[in-house]
């Protein structure tokens, strides 16, 4: 990956990060939005995996989604976290584990600067309140002298 590529490394894992750089062309692989979303939606699937077997609860299956908007007017930005639990679980049993989602550490560290919603099953969004945040937009926006491409 010697292109200009700009590659992540977690111990002996090695990733493409995608997005500007800074040649003109936008390199393939998650931007730090993505990888942000990420890791708050593996840490909420841990979190939540995590209380309903210290509950023991029926959980066959957590799916969490997210996505990142920039706040409406100038408001804070948040994140969307969509959860699909799967199993045979009563009404009550959804409802906790929904709330455990709230005690994952990375969604405590990013709600310090930005709202995090959280939803079951949902399939209704709100997308004019808040707009999908765009890396690449928001890159561009930043005036940022005297740096040339690497």
């Amino acid at each position: 990956m010697n292109d200009g590529a700009l590659v992540g490394q977690v111990d002996e894992s090695q990733f493409p990060i995608g997005g500007p750089d800074g040649l003109g062309h936008i390199s393939s692989g998650p931007n730090p939005y993505d990888l942000l979303g990420a890791s708050l939606a593996a840490c909420t699937a841990m979190t939540v995996r995590s209380q309903a077997r210290r509950q023991n609860l029926p959980l066959e299956r957590v799916e969490v989604a997210v996505s990142f908007h920039h706040g409406a007017h100038g408001g804070r930005d948040s994140f969307e976290r969509t959860l699909v639990l799967g199993g045979e679980l009563d009404v009550q049993q959804r409802a906790f584990l929904l709330e455990a989602a709230n005690l994952c550490p990375v969604g405590k560290i990013l709600g310090i600067s930005a709202d995090i919603h959280t939803r079951a099953d949902a399939t209704i969004r709100d997308r004019n309140a808040c707009p999908l945040a765009s890396y690449e937009n928001d890159l561009a926006e930043l005036q940022i002298p005297n740096i040339d491409a690497d």
